[in-house]
């Protein structure tokens, strides 16, 4: 209830679950139980709420003028259906709690969630619900006080592979390139020995570039470095290289920098502490924000690991081959425990797009006409459009070139 009204419409409110301190209450005031008390707004309340623990819950989707929603309501509520629970669990991921087949990552898969079956995904259902809900409100009691709200934007690049060829060591450079040969790359075989020569030639290696984009729209922007131990998942460049090193602290001259966690990070907490203490001392500052290796989240033993390792700020949250707002939001919120009971002190902020989804597009064109769909919903709730790119894929330009589309899409999206 915080988040909706606090949060997504700028609202101070109190709660009480004395009838006669309700009953005295001459400002606005909402009845949020089975039967109303006398002639107030009344939302019917679902059991979610008032539950412990996971149940299986069967959804049903309806149309509220529109927007899809669940947990209908009957006549007497003054909205079709139960706005807090249908909030809450999109927002605390319950269906992540819920028995389902992961994916090969051990990831959630997007298809299984409610918002993919019934076709809101790309929608952020709880702002759009919330603004609706406002209008209601406002038409009831013309005196409630909103403290306005202004569209944010912000852009993320994610290195967990800062270069392609440089940086890397004899070892690991012979081995690529024979297996560049075995496999007949001619064409990788001629760019990794070009890059030999000239390490400035690297393809992953755009982020002068990126500063200069970046600075010229002054969008809000943060690089997430994967700062971890080799491994089968994490093959990024070794932390010891003192190159590598100048080039995150260059980086964090101009934007923010954080952890982007390694895949064994994501399973063992101390691996977590590690490289977020090594880093902090890299940059000499500490290190708030963390993104999870593939966007791996498991709920809610992530979320606690996360605080364990005193990170405030995750931006994890998102499907990295679909696009839309897996908890059913564009706006940042605290991760509620359902195991615990307890709400966690780590702020979930959700991302939109991820780069790998818009390679389902061969053309710009196919990008920007889904996109706008997005921001503009987005836009209309003055909600958080947040975006995430590696610098691997900025590096290709097969049939896009991705570094222009990514300086497109800020100019585009970033007001």
């Amino acid at each position: 209830m915080k988040h909706i009204f606090v949060q997504l419409l700028g609202i101070e409110i109190g709660f009480t679950t004395k009838v006669e301190d309700f009953i005295k209450h001459q400002g606005p005031k909402i009845t949020y139980t089975k039967q109303p008390l006398q002639n107030e707004f009344f939302i019917r309340s679902n059991d979610l709420l008032f539950e412990q623990g996971i149940n299986d819950i069967q959804i049903r989707v309806q149309d509220w003028e529109g927007i899809p929603c669940f947990f209908a309501t009957d006549e007497r509520s003054n909205i079709p259906f139960d706005i807090f629970s249908a909030s809450f669990y999109l927002l605390s991921r319950y269906e992540e709690y819920l028995p389902h087949v992961k994916d090969e990552l051990g990831r959630f898969p997007p298809e299984t969630s409610v918002a993919y079956e019934h076709g809101f995904l790309d929608t952020p259902v709880v702002d759009l619900w919330s603004h609706k809900f406002l209008k209601i409100l406002m038409a009831r009691f013309s005196d409630i006080m909103v403290k306005p709200k202004k569209y944010r934007f912000t852009s993320i690049v994610n290195v967990t592979t800062s270069h392609c060829f440089a940086l890397r060591g004899f070892g690991r450079s012979a081995a690529g390139f024979f297996y560049d040969l075995s496999g007949l790359k001619l064409s990788r075989m001629v760019k990794r020995i070009v890059v030999w020569f000239n390490p400035k030639k690297d393809p992953y290696d755009n982020f002068s570039r990126l500063v200069e984009i970046h600075k010229k729209f002054r969008a809000k922007t943060m690089f997430f470095f994967q700062f971890a131990a080799y491994s089968a998942h994490d093959k990024n460049i070794s932390i010891h290289k003192n190159r590598f090193r100048y080039l995150i602290k260059s980086v964090a001259d101009y934007s923010i920098v954080s952890l982007s966690a390694s895949m064994a990070a994501g399973a063992d907490v101390d691996t977590l502490k590690k490289e977020k203490m090594q880093l902090s001392n890299l940059i000499n500052r500490p290190i708030k924000y963390s993104r999870m290796r593939y966007n791996k989240v498991f709920v809610p033993h992530t979320y606690r690991d996360l605080v364990e390792a005193e990170f405030t700020d995750d931006y994890s949250l998102g499907y990295t081959h679909y696009l839309g707002f897996r908890a059913g939001t564009s706006v940042p919120f605290p991760f509620y425990d359902i195991n615990l009971e307890v709400q966690q002190p780590i702020k979930i902020h959700p991302f939109a797009v991820c780069d790998y989804a818009l390679r389902k597009h061969g053309n710009k064109e196919g990008i920007f006409a889904q996109l706008d769909q997005m921001y503009r919903k987005v836009k209309l709730v003055k909600g958080d459009f947040i975006l995430v790119f590696s610098n691997e894929l900025l590096g290709e330009k097969h049939k896009i070139n991705w570094l222009e589309l990514y300086e497109s899409l800020l100019k585009r999206y970033y007001v």
